[in-house]
């Protein structure tokens, strides 16, 4: 092999050519960014800005990992620790004895010249480790980013059920109207009163659909086929409109949807600390005979199936809550409630959510490191009947999650008792942002302010505020 020559003697026009190239796709790294928010800030879509503000969070994060480990490799190299502490636990079950100490690592000289110390770790494994986790973070990004284009084709898919309920008024202004005015909207009544028939019918028709065993089975299972139908999203936009806009009954409550996901999608996309110790802890646990990672590749399969399995059930027991109501002559209108979901908290499912994409980005990122470092025919890539089922899983939880999932998680966690910041447009919520500064800084603490700061509950006590500012009686999505 021969000798690797530092920069004093490498040709200059070798130095300036790839310094060149370097800054050049920086650059052109930045502005793409650059431009690419400026175009979402003129299209009004702050959520996605601010989900790129997130990324370039993240790519700065992973400069200063790479920093760190370009600097600190020549310190690290000549760490030395007593061979019996890296004498075990290899990612290849035929690994006996550290065969890369034996002589090469030997050869690098050592703070301490204790006989039978050996290096920490290799530069090249170091860096390894360093693009390993460069590649985890691209696909993250990617695996979201793709989860959430193809989960909100599927909400959009949702559109033309909205538009109906927008061109034609509710029943409560046709009777209004009276009835020679309602007669041309007596179809589209006609369908809301079949849509709500056949939502209870469907969860609640039968004593038997009513069973807690037989409701979670069919739960489970209708997620993987038609996990949103029409009846289904006209009964919980009409509870949402109903509680929390009752006096807005032509609520656009599917692009309120869409702007709730592309708030949440800033959340997904980041990378937790939390996350960052799941990588830590998979790193640990990948020791050779063990199959970690086979059997780790189930666990977002599995979180994700319960997920699903629950935000259907959800769905049934507020049908069956309408129908108990009804027998016991009540008020029989859906009521969103924390009390549906884990913990009362509907934002766990975001965050479990959140976890399954990375878990699933972390197998297939792993892979395709493995695949492009070592080979596919190398030592340390799993055998055949590990490999498959863990792909297999890993484009399941894919689409599961695109098409299924994240679809009933945009929905069914809008059955919160409160609803979500994406209520309001921009320019309505940026006034509100405005006000509250000053309120805070007038020191003004009535109660209704703290309510209003702290836990707003309906759009009702925004109300007066979205009147002065906006002119309209009611909060609307634009």
């Amino acid at each position: 092999m021969a000798e690797e020559r530092s920069l004093e003697y490498t040709p200059t026009w070798v130095v300036a050519f790839i310094c060149f190239i370097i800054v050049l796709l920086s650059l052109l790294a930045e502005r793409g960014l650059h431009h690419l928010g400026k175009c979402l800030k003129r299209r009004r879509q702050d959520a996605l800005f601010e989900a790129l503000q997130k990324l370039k969070e993240e790519l700065m994060l992973l400069g200063f990992i790479s920093l760190m480990l370009t600097v600190s490799q020549a310190a690290i190299r000549h760490i030395c620790v007593p061979r019996a502490l890296v004498s075990n636990m290899f990612p290849l079950v035929s690994l006996k004895t550290p065969i890369s100490l034996d002589p090469f690592l030997l050869t690098i000289s050592c703070f301490y010249d204790f006989q039978g110390q050996v290096p920490l770790v290799s530069v090249e494994a170091l860096h390894q480790l360093h693009i390993f986790i460069f590649v985890l973070a691209v696909f993250h990004v990617i695996f979201c980013a793709s989860t959430m284009v193809l989960g909100g084709a599927r909400i959009q898919q949702w559109k033309h059920w909205e538009d109906r309920f927008k061109k034609h008024p509710s029943q409560k202004e046709a009777a209004k109207r009276g009835h020679a005015q309602a007669h041309p909207h007596a179809h589209a009544l006609h369908e809301l009163f079949n849509a709500n028939h056949e939502f209870f019918a469907m969860h609640a028709g039968g004593f038997w659909r009513r069973s807690v065993v037989i409701s979670w089975l069919r739960s489970f299972f209708k997620q993987f086929y038609g996990s949103v139908t029409k009846s289904e999203y006209i009964a919980l936009r009409q509870g949402f409109i109903m509680t929390h806009c009752p006096t807005n009954p032509s609520f656009n409550f599917h692009k309120y949807m869409l702007r709730t996901l592309e708030i949440d999608f800033k959340k997904v996309v980041s990378i937790s600390w939390y996350l960052w110790l799941f990588v830590v802890v998979f790193l640990l646990l990948n020791v050779g005979g063990w199959n970690t990672y086979f059997w780790l590749s189930f666990l977002p399969l599995i979180l994700l199936l319960m997920v699903g399995a629950k935000l259907e059930n959800i769905i049934s027991t507020l049908a069956v809550d309408v129908c108990e109501k009804r027998n016991r002559a009540e008020e029989a209108v859906i009521k969103p409630s924390d009390e549906l979901f884990w913990f009362h908290k509907p934002e766990i499912v975001l965050q479990i959510i959140h976890f399954i994409l990375f878990q699933n980005s972390f197998e297939i990122a792993f892979f395709f490191w493995i695949l492009f470092t070592y080979g596919i025919h190398s030592c340390i890539m799993e055998r055949l009947g590990f490999l498959i089922p863990r792909l297999v899983m890993g484009v399941l939880v894919q689409v599961l999650c695109s098409y299924s999932t994240l679809p009933l998680y945009a929905l069914v966690t809008q059955m919160g008792s409160k609803f979500k910041k994406g209520i309001f447009d921009d320019v309505v919520q940026s006034t509100l942002e405005v006000w509250l500064e000053d309120t805070r800084s007038k020191g003004d603490s009535t109660s209704q302010t703290r309510r209003l700061e702290i836990q707003p509950t309906t759009p009702e006590a925004f109300n007066v505020q979205v009147d002065e500012v906006n002119e309209c009686e009611n909060p609307q999505v634009q």
